[in-house]
């Protein structure tokens, strides 16, 4: 039920702050956050960091959450980040909002069950995790090449960090 809930929420979002005119431009920066996330789930399939529970229906599992949320909730989520994103000293405090909402967002989900930690995973990673995913969307958007780059090393880092069969091999 509340991933309906959700869906309608972010319906309404994309009525009122999306600017479809420029869907085309957020576009290469939409499919770059999917591929990063579905190489996620892809390679931490059998250990996850995080899991989405669903406490309704049994057949609402965390793929069919966590797809809704790949290819629905996050492209509107981008391109209304980046349609507002600001100049200036602004910029800190626009990124600074984002994490926070989207950080308190799953804390509110992980209090109620329907977020789940696993594998070391905790609050404070994911709120490191945002900070990084938004100043990469915001990369990606402006340099592709750039983003691509900076964002190797990181996923490196944690698969040493994160990934057991990585991890034995320090």
């Amino acid at each position: 039920m509340y991933l309906i809930f959700v869906v309608i929420v972010y319906i309404i979002f994309a009525k009122l702050f999306v600017d479809w005119k420029r869907w085309k431009e957020y576009y290469p920066t939409i499919l770059f956050f999917i591929v990063c996330n579905l190489l996620y789930n892809f390679v931490f399939y059998n250990h996850t960091l995080w899991r989405y529970r669903a406490v309704t229906i049994d057949w609402l599992n965390h793929t069919l959450i966590e797809l809704t949320f790949t290819f629905f909730i996050v492209p509107v989520v981008i391109m209304i980040y980046l349609r507002y994103y600001p100049t200036g000293k602004r910029q800190f405090f626009y990124l600074a909002a984002w994490i926070i909402y989207f950080s308190f967002i799953e804390f509110l989900f992980e209090k109620r069950g329907l977020f789940v930690y696993e594998n070391g995973w905790d609050l404070k990673w994911s709120v490191l995790f945002n900070v990084i995913m938004f100043t990469m969307v915001r990369t990606h958007y402006r340099n592709p090449l750039l983003a691509m780059i900076i964002s190797l090393p990181i996923i490196i880092i944690l698969l040493f960090i994160f990934h057991p069969s990585i991890s034995e091999l320090k």
